[in-house]
């Protein structure tokens, strides 16, 4: 009976734990040949592939035999904008994938487009006609469906779709200045953010540094406004750091794991500045920010396999 309840309980943002063992995959790669590091990414994106469908059988069962559960979920005003870290894994196994298969991650991407697709514009209906969101419930996890589109870009050219990459990218970036103009104004004239979301700040990172990576991909080349976006992720990034003692004192919750995505995807920004620039500054950058990431999945594994054995998640949330 306890295992039933701890499916009726098991929740959609799970799916966060795929986006940073992902971005952490993709930055692997991207570091092995500048580095001279071993080839350890393959094996990554395979644990990455089994852990993905790991969390997608138990999902589909809970939507199986707790259909209204999944429904409330869909319908609740946070949990909701976690169901596009299910597409977006889709769309970051494609990109993780070019390497390795380009028929592969072109089957992965044009499946994560459909879904992300449709999710996004249920979402922003959703947006537009719930009643009951109220401006407390915004936070940042509300830029995962945007984050997703600004990804589309990543694989879409190098799959010669250019013109669906521009479609999605204009969607995730409108949509990216939207949410951050609200959020502002939430965060700056209403209440704080609870402490169970406040890791969900990292996630304000991923956007433009996401951007900045599709940018480039779609026009070949570091421009003024691709600059802009990087920059502009970087100073989060030290905005985020900056308060590096409010988050050590938070207590730990699944929403952790908002930290790893954002500070992989700034680690591959810079990367791609490096390569752009050859400047030293940013291969440093890059490093300092792979060790954190590093250091972020290793607590984070450890504390969350602690919070299983203990059934601290998985259990009725409001």
């Amino acid at each position: 009976m306890k295992n039933e309840l701890r499916l009726k309980f098991f929740p959609i943002s799970f799916f966060s734990v795929i986006l940073g063992l992902t971005g952490f995959t993709i930055a692997l790669q991207k570091l092995e040949p500048m580095m001279e590091f071993p080839k350890f990414s393959n094996f990554s994106l395979y644990f990455t592939n089994f852990i993905f469908i790991v969390l997608t059988l138990v999902y589909f069962a809970k939507l199986i035999f707790y259909r209204s559960e999944v429904l409330s979920e869909f319908n609740h005003p946070i949990k909701l904008s976690f169901f596009p870290a299910f597409s977006i894994s889709f769309l970051l196994f494609s990109v993780a994938y070019m390497p390795i298969s380009m028929p592969i991650s072109k089957i992965l991407w044009i499946i994560g487009v459909i879904l992300h697709l449709i999710l996004t514009v249920m979402i922003i209906k959703i947006w537009i006609h719930h009643s009951k969101f109220e401006m407390k419930h915004m936070n940042p996890a509300w830029f995962i469906p945007a984050v997703g589109n600004i990804i589309v870009p990543v694989a879409g050219v190098a799959h010669s779709y250019h013109e669906i990459s521009w479609f999605f990218f204009s969607i995730g970036l409108l949509f990216w200045i939207i949410l951050l103009t609200i959020f502002f104004n939430r965060i700056i004239f209403h209440h704080p953010l609870p402490e169970k979301l406040l890791p969900t700040l990292f996630i304000l990172i991923a956007p433009p540094a996401v951007g900045f990576i599709s940018i480039v991909k779609l026009t070949g080349e570091l421009n003024d406004f691709s600059k802009i976006l990087y920059y502009f992720a970087l100073f989060l990034v030290i905005i985020i750091l900056a308060q590096i003692e409010m988050f050590m004192k938070i207590k730990y919750y699944l929403s952790w794991w908002a930290y790893t995505f954002p500070v992989s995807a700034i680690t591959i920004a810079s990367i791609l500045m490096f390569h752009e620039t050859k400047i030293p500054f940013f291969k440093f950058t890059s490093l300092s920010l792979f060790v954190l990431l590093v250091i972020l999945l290793i607590v984070l594994f450890y504390r969350t396999i602690i919070a299983i054995i203990k059934k601290e998640i998985c259990i009725e949330e409001d």
